[in-house]
């Protein structure tokens, strides 16, 4: 009885561990998916598209004085050329993804 319910409590442990790295890693997995093509690797927006289309970097004045929610609002709705989300990713992603492209800021 006692062997189970340590193997029981140890599964609990390891999919909560598990669950709390997959969560941790959906900000970077949507960012990589639906941001990086505009944005750049590293929030530069030194990518093709992200020239073409303005798009400012992370250190950008601008960019360094938005709060979360208003990266939260702008990812939603859309931003200048940039595509609303609303609908195409769950709330979790787009905020999780806003607080990965925060992390960006310095």
């Amino acid at each position: 009885m006692r062997k189970r319910v340590r193997s029981h409590v140890a599964l609990t442990a390891m999919l909560s561990v598990g669950c709390l790295v997959s969560f941790a890693q959906s900000g970077e997995a949507t960012y990589k998916a639906k941001c990086l093509m505009c944005h750049g690797a590293t929030g530069m927006a030194d990518t093709g598209a992200g020239k073409a289309m303005k798009v400012k970097p992370v250190t950008d004045p601008d960019v360094k004085k938005m709060s979360e929610a208003d990266m939260i609002k702008a990812t939603e709705n859309g931003m200048g050329k940039m595509t609303a989300f609303k609908g195409k990713l769950s709330d979790a992603e787009i905020k999780s993804s806003v607080e990965y492209f925060r992390s960006f800021i310095k």
